[in-house]
């Protein structure tokens, strides 16, 4: 099925363009608007996407529709155990004609780059993301490249295998706006795609038409920062962060790096919505997603699974006893 770019004149408003953009991708990820919407917020909040699950439900047809979408560069990156910093990031080649280094540029050269896998690698080549995601740019040889704007890193790994994987550690997982799951579809959108499937879903995305463009994609990410945050919900997201250092069952809370991730992904959820301000439930929406992984439980456990439900309660339990404005 081929997608019909909308008329320019109906895509003034900042929401509209978002709501083309996630109608889009939603023709190849049937059944999951909620898993779309992180990634759209992810995109015009600047930031950047981990997706835990188990393979097969959709984390690479979810990249893979967002970068055609908007009509933006895309690579993906099968991180492996023996994949090496120069693999991601590039190389310097001597040239014999011009007698000079020549810098080749990696894959993460692009508008969006999926790294699949990214825990199967080990932390030396995991390392290699940290100046790309959080700078915007990579130094080769005393020489820095800048990246594409708009850049986007949407990272996957598989939550219930753990052998020959190399767990992210605090500063990587910092770097990720959010961390979702995107689950298994409902029994009724199973039947959808079986029944409306008619290739393979390489064939359909294949067939999406770009319906932004990457100057969309950075006047959202302009209309995103100018969204207003009251003063009284700036307290909040400090109250919040602040009962996270306290909590018992948390060794390390909120820092205030992720106060300005909460405040960011909230930002451009109400844009989203077609607001130019933050209200409450657009931080409580966002708290998992945002926070769940930049804390740190203060008793070990075994499972990684009961790691992150543990930490999740304790934060709904933050968020349902603090008051919010309004």
């Amino acid at each position: 099925m081929t997608t019909t770019a909308l008329p320019r004149e109906r895509l003034a408003a900042p929401a509209d363009l978002v709501a083309a953009l996630e109608a889009n991708i939603a023709r190849v990820l049937r059944g999951k608007p909620g898993a779309i919407r992180h990634a759209v917020i992810a995109l015009c909040a600047r930031g950047h996407l981990l997706i835990e699950d188990v393979p097969g439900v959709g984390k690479t047809t979810l990249a893979r529709a967002l970068a055609r979408s908007i009509g933006g560069s895309f690579h993906r990156i099968q991180f492996t155990s023996d994949l090496l910093p120069s693999d991601v990031l590039g190389v310097s080649v001597f040239d014999p004609k011009s007698g000079e280094f020549q810098f080749k540029p990696g894959p993460v050269f692009a508008n969006l780059v999926l790294a699949d896998e990214i825990n199967r690698t080990p932390p030396r080549t995991q390392s290699a993301l940290l100046e790309a995601m959080n700078d915007g740019q990579v130094s080769i040889d005393g020489r820095c490249f800048p990246l594409e704007n708009p850049f986007l890193v949407m990272a996957t790994q598989n939550s219930e295998e753990h052998y020959g994987t190399y767990p992210l550690p605090e500063s990587q997982m910092d770097r990720f706006l959010l961390r979702i799951r995107i689950d298994y579809p409902s029994p009724a959108d199973e039947r959808r795609i079986l029944l409306e499937s008619l290739g393979r879903p390489e064939d359909e995305l294949m067939r999406l038409d770009a319906v932004v463009s990457v100057a969309d994609v950075r006047r959202l990410q302009d209309a995103a920062e100018r969204v207003h945050l009251s003063p009284e919900l700036a307290d909040y997201i400090v109250a919040v962060a602040g009962e996270t250092r306290r909590s018992p069952h948390l060794a390390v809370g909120v820092s205030p790096r992720g106060q300005l991730a909460w405040r960011n992904a909230a930002r451009a959820a109400a844009m989203a919505e077609g607001r130019d301000y933050v209200l409450p439930d657009d931080l409580k929406s966002l708290a998992g997603a945002v926070l769940a992984h930049r804390v740190i439980p203060a008793s070990p456990v075994e499972a990684v699974a009961r790691s992150r439900q543990e930490i999740e309660r304790v934060l709904a339990d933050i968020i349902d006893r603090l008051p919010s404005p309004g």
